[in-house]
């Protein structure tokens, strides 16, 4: 009996359910359509958001306990967590000792350098927590910002200024996506898929 409450209480650490998610449920937002063009014609479009995490999922798995501690402790979806380390540096994939190849940005998350100093190593729980946490300082500036937006549009919002932000850009318009809302849509997708396979 000790055994099995042990188990289940194993279980509930490192798999959090969907209620922990104080951002929406990934699953039930509109599959975001990918539009291309002529500069990312290379690294666009559903086939290719798909094959590359069908490849990225494999070096997750790596990473998905402290990614379930820390989307339980932040109150956020793991999947949404696992897209944004698949989109920023197929995690791990596209980095060196870390760092991204102009070294700006560090870590599975990718935080720009000039404006977080960087905690633990660049694949270490410390590191997705502190990625995390910026995002949902991100998510929660959209939405004091945006009340009355739907709550898809406040994610939408919250990933653009996580990256405008990870890449020390300051965020002055009003919607945060309005440029270019091609980091949320690849984002989301990567994360929809993950949800898929267990994150």
């Amino acid at each position: 009996m000790i055994a099995v409450l042990f188990l289940l209480g194993l279980t509930a650490l490192v798999a959090p359910s969907m209620s922990y998610s104080c951002y929406g449920d990934i699953s039930a937002l509109q599959v975001p359509s990918i539009s291309c063009t002529p500069v990312r014609a290379a690294d666009c479009g559903l086939p290719m958001i798909r094959r590359t995490a069908e490849a990225d999922v494999v070096r997750l798995r790596r990473y998905e306990i402290p990614i379930k501690r820390v989307a339980r402790n932040l109150c956020l979806d793991p999947a949404l967590i696992a897209g944004i380390i698949s989109q920023e540096s197929r995690a791990g994939l596209l980095l060196h000792n870390g760092w991204d190849q102009e070294r700006h940005k560090y870590g599975l998350m990718q935080l720009g350098r000039v404006l977080h100093s960087p905690y633990g190593l660049w694949d270490s729980e410390e590191h997705i927590n502190q990625g995390s946490t910026m995002l949902v300082l991100a998510l929660n500036e959209v939405r004091a910002r945006h009340p009355t937006w739907t709550w898809d549009q406040q994610l939408r919002g919250g990933l653009c200024t996580y990256r405008a932000k990870m890449g020390n850009l300051q965020v002055y318009e009003e919607d945060p996506c309005d440029r270019d809302d091609f980091y949320a849509n690849s984002v989301i997708r990567r994360a929809q898929y993950f949800k898929r396979h267990g994150f």
